[in-house]
């Protein structure tokens, strides 16, 4: 049964739903990638504020990130949250074909699994919440925090080590579906794992003293001269040793994941000069600390092995270390029966007509039915616990990764998913990146999820202010894991690492571009647009 509060707050998301539509296509549009989401932070901040809501900005010393209160009265605290960084590479217009975004690279950033979603459900339901609390009385503190640079688990480690999410009585993390089972439903037992990320930055400082003969005549930089190998040599040893040393990080159990990226490599030029700097960032994901404790051990002695190779200095920066998620049944449960309040999403015949319209482009058959079946059904959290385990071995706790995970040391915990626009494929076919990234970006293929993650979400809330007995019941749970896991304190012994070469959006005489400037062929794509 319905509670008149939870009525309220379900009509506020379907009234303000022409609004929260344009501001969600906003901030997909503007697709800023990790800790350089300026406009998208600062977007939420003056929306909060115009809400009534308190805000400190730069929270934690993350410029993108920000704290948010509004309080009615007495009560509990209970905390949402926005994401809003997206990925690098994955440039993409919010229609039916490919191109990028008008002006832009196709290697600019877009919103893929898409966090512009993420962050626009939780907003619009802390609005409902709020908007249902003022009209009936309902009594308690909303929090809505800003957190930037998921995409390499960045500042929830930290806001959790600066106190952030202390206090709280219970705390919601959504996330649009990226895979089965997870879809229109809740984690149960199995929550995501730990992670590590870390830079290793190259330095090659002193090339003069790279062999005592190799200088012939005046000019170190001669081109008769056997010059330093430098930083990007160094970056490529570690890169090639760390693929080479896979096998001898962990046995070939479990589930676990390395990845890496370069981020600086030596400026451009060709000259006879050692490169003077080099980064790379690798990324662990792994059901436990210890196998990222082993990982990063190899890691270490193959960057001082590379700086040794290639007359190089190495300084390692962490960027992330990220603990797993706690589970709580009690705000599965809770949660869950609000996302059957508000149903599975529905995606209906513009959405239809969408797909259909990207299938034609692929010189596929268009599909009566083009959707997946399971983002429009609901899945009881225990019966996705028991599909996933069936893909995991016995002893794995964890599987996959999100930063999610360090708030739920912090207060009762839920993460839950909502189903969004994905395409059935005939027998042999795959889509290619592009056509999710669209989908993630068209009114039609995406208010569905974001409409049901704000009714969920505000009726979570309100349920959680209103019944002290369930709130107790999630309290009580969480005491009783902190004590069995040893109430693991925060692993972030770093600062914000926002000053390293991260992607970004410029301004140069050209107007506002990437970094990396669009090309003749982003703009025959953009010629060859349909509309």
């Amino acid at each position: 049964m319905t509670s008149p509060e939870t009525r309220t707050a379900f009509a506020f998301v379907d009234e303000q739903q022409r609004d929260w539509s344009g501001w969600n296509h906003h901030i997909w549009s503007l697709a800023e990638t990790a800790w350089r989401e300026y406009r998208s932070a600062e977007w939420y901040v003056a929306k909060l504020k115009a809400e009534g809501f308190s805000v400190e900005a730069g929270s934690g010393g993350m410029p993108t990130a920000f704290s948010a209160t509004w309080s009615n009265g007495k009560g509990p605290t209970v905390m949402a949250y926005a994401e809003y960084d997206a990925v690098p590479g994955n440039c993409q217009i919010a229609d039916t074909y490919r191109a990028p975004r008008k002006g832009l690279s196709r290697f600019a950033g877009g919103h893929t699994d898409p966090h512009s979603a993420l962050g626009m459900g939780a907003f619009v339901g802390a609005l409902a919440a709020k908007a249902a609390m003022k009209k009936h009385g309902v009594t308690g503190t909303i929090r809505f925090m800003g957190e930037p640079a998921e995409k390499v688990r960045g500042s929830k480690p930290i806001h959790a080590a600066k106190g952030y999410y202390d206090g709280l009585d219970a705390l919601i993390s959504f996330h649009p579906f990226y895979m089965l089972p997870y879809c229109n439903t809740c984690r149960w037992d199995t929550h995501c794992g730990p992670y590590y990320a870390a830079i290793y930055e190259f330095l090659c400082e002193r090339p003069e003293t790279w062999l005592a003969d190799a200088v012939k005549g005046p000019i170190p930089a001669a081109h008769t001269s056997a010059r330093a190998p430098g930083a990007n040599d160094a970056v490529v040893a570690m890169y090639t040793l760390s693929k080479m040393m896979r096998d001898h990080m962990l046995p070939h159990t479990g589930t676990w994941a390395l990845n890496e990226t370069i981020l600086a490599s030596g400026q451009a030029t060709a000259d006879n000069l050692a490169a003077q700097m080099a980064q790379i960032l690798f990324a662990a994901r792994t059901p436990d600390r210890a196998m990222l404790e082993n990982i990063f051990a190899v890691l270490d002695r193959n960057a001082e092995s590379a700086a040794l190779a290639t007359h190089c200095t190495v300084r390692k920066h962490w960027v992330s270390k990220s603990r797993p998620g706690l589970a709580n049944h009690a705000m599965a449960e809770i949660t869950y029966r609000n996302m059957e309040l508000a149903g599975a999403p529905h995606f209906g015949e513009d959405a239809i007509e969408t797909a259909q319209a990207i299938q034609r482009e692929l010189k596929l058959e268009p599909m009566a039915r083009p959707f997946i079946a399971e983002i429009e059904q609901l899945i009881p959290p225990e019966e996705a616990e028991r599909k996933i385990r069936q893909t995991i071995p016995t002893w794995q706790t964890h599987y996959t990764s999100d930063d999610y995970t360090d708030m739920t040391w912090h207060a009762p915990a839920v993460r839950f998913y909502v189903g969004r626009a994905t395409l059935k494929a005939p027998p042999g076919f795959a889509y290619p990146d592009w056509v999710m990234n669209a989908l993630g970006g068209i009114p039609a293929t995406i208010d569905p999820t974001v409409k049901v993650a704000a009714k969920t979400i505000a009726g979570t809330i309100l349920e959680l202010m209103m019944d002290k007995a369930a709130l107790e019941r999630a309290k009580a749970e969480h005491a009783d894991r902190l004590a069995q896991a040893g109430d693991v304190k925060p692993w972030c012994d770093y600062a914000p690492p926002v000053d390293f070469p991260w992607p970004e959006y410029v301004e140069t005489p050209r107007g506002r571009e990437w970094w990396i400037p669009a090309t003749e062929e982003d703009r025959r794509l953009e010629r060859t647009s349909r509309g």
